[in-house]
C-alpha cells in the first residue's frame, strides 16, 4: 500500500499569494489616502493656533507680527513647523501691520508633499480660510 501524502501543493500556495497581493494592492493606496487626509488637520490646527496668538498679540501691541517662532513679546512663541513636521508655518504681514495671512505649506520629504488634493492652507486676519489644490476649501478644511 502506498502512503497518502499530505501538504500544500505549489498551485495552492501560489493561489494564496495572488489573493494576498490583490488585497494588498487595494488596501495600501487606500490607507495612504486616509493618512494624507488625516494629517491635513495638523495644518489647520496650527493655523488656528497662529490666528488665536495673532489676536492676542494684536490686543497687546495694536499690530500683528510675522515672527511666528520668536519669543514673546516680539513674536508669537509658536513653532514654525507643525507638531509632527509635516507643514511649515509662515505669516505675511500687510505693509501697515494691520492685517496678515498665515500659510501652511507641506515640508518637502515629510510625507504630506505627496498630497496632491490639498497643497497648501491659509487663513487671514479677517478669518477667511483658503486651500490650494483641487480639493478646495470644502475638502481641505473639513
Amino acid at each position: 500500500m502506498r502512503a497518502q501524502q499530505r501538504g500544500v501543493t505549489l498551485i495552492e500556495l501560489m493561489t494564496v499569494i495572488v489573493v494576498l497581493a490583490i488585497l494588498a494592492s487595494i488596501a495600501v493606496p487606500s490607507y495612504r489616502n486616509y493618512l494624507l487626509r488625516a494629517q491635513r488637520t495638523e495644518a489647520t490646527t496650527a493655523l488656528l493656533r497662529v490666528q488665536a496668538a495673532q489676536e492676542k498679540f494684536y490686543l497687546q501691541n495694536n499690530a500683528y507680527t510675522d515672527d511666528v517662532d520668536g519669543v514673546p513679546p516680539a513674536g508669537l512663541g509658536l513653532p514654525a513647523v507643525t507638531e509632527r513636521g509635516f507643514y511649515a508655518i509662515a505669516v505675511a504681514l500687510a505693509a501697515d501691520g494691520q492685517s496678515y495671512e498665515a500659510t501652511a505649506t507641506p515640508v518637502a520629504g515629510a510625507g504630506q508633499s505627496d498630497d496632491d488634493r490639498c497643497t497648501g492652507f491659509s487663513v487671514t486676519s479677517a478669518g477667511e480660510r483658503d486651500a490650494e489644490g483641487p480639493g478646495g476649501l470644502a475638502q481641505c478644511w473639513r
